[in-house]
């Protein structure tokens, strides 16, 4: 499955993340309940894991509007208000259920997977993704670009990955940082800038349009646009 998990502490979205990764799924983490709207917004999860107390957007409101938008995809509230009443109203903003801190991993884990049993047939994972005539397939983890295959090591394949999944959008270094590294902090190296290079060098270099592209002091974005 695909998830994104909205978490402001940055040691429960680490410990969350790195398990859920564990176990087979795709996680993306939002810190803040803004971050983490505009992520729902632009993405297709199979599920997600939402605090209910989160900095600049609460979770019980970040949900709410994703149902007024007819969004669908299950959610579960993790959060230390465990009072009858607090789980009332995250059930009452479309929570599908409701797990009080601290919890168990396994027992978390369980519940998103039977979410992620509940969703609709129809839900399609998307296992392949293309910008131009750039292709990626994240099953045979193979990459392509006008026909030619191109060989990447693990590291540069994830960013290229995320990228992708991400294509069309301003990626930030705090998003590649969380989500390629699963770093929680800035570790004050150019990691980042070194495989950008890496990558730019492999995907864009012999071919006449740039597809990977630095956008100044905001991050990075693959598309196709001139």
């Amino acid at each position: 499955m695909r998830i994104l998990v909205v978490e402001d502490d940055d040691e429960a979205a680490a410990h969350v993340s790195k398990g859920l990764r564990e176990a087979g799924h795709v996680v993306d983490h939002a810190m803040d309940g803004e971050v983490g709207l505009n992520m729902a917004d632009a993405g297709d999860y199979d599920a997600y894991v939402i605090d209910r107390m989160l900095p600049k957007l609460d979770g019980v409101t970040l949900l709410s509007r994703r149902r007024a938008n007819g969004d669908e995809t299950p959610a579960l509230f993790l959060s230390a208000l465990g009072e009858v009443d607090d789980r009332v109203k995250g059930f009452k903003a479309g929570g599908d259920d409701y797990l009080v801190k601290p919890y168990a991993f396994p027992e978390l884990l369980a519940r998103v997977e039977a979410l992620g049993r509940r969703r609709a047939p129809a839900a399609n994972v998307t296992t392949r993704y293309a910008v131009g005539d750039l292709e990626i397939d994240v099953i045979t983890r193979t990459v392509r670009r006008a026909g030619r295959k191109i060989d990447l090591q693990p590291r540069e394949f994830r960013l290229l990955e995320y990228l992708m999944r991400h294509a069309g959008q301003v990626v930030t270094r705090t998003m590649l940082l969380e989500n390629v590294w699963e770093y929680h902090f800035d570790p004050q190296t150019n990691v980042i800038d070194v495989h950008i290079s890496r990558l730019r060098s492999k995907i864009d270099k012999d071919f006449d349009r740039a597809l990977l592209k630095t956008i100044r002091g905001a991050g990075y974005t693959i598309d196709d646009s001139d």
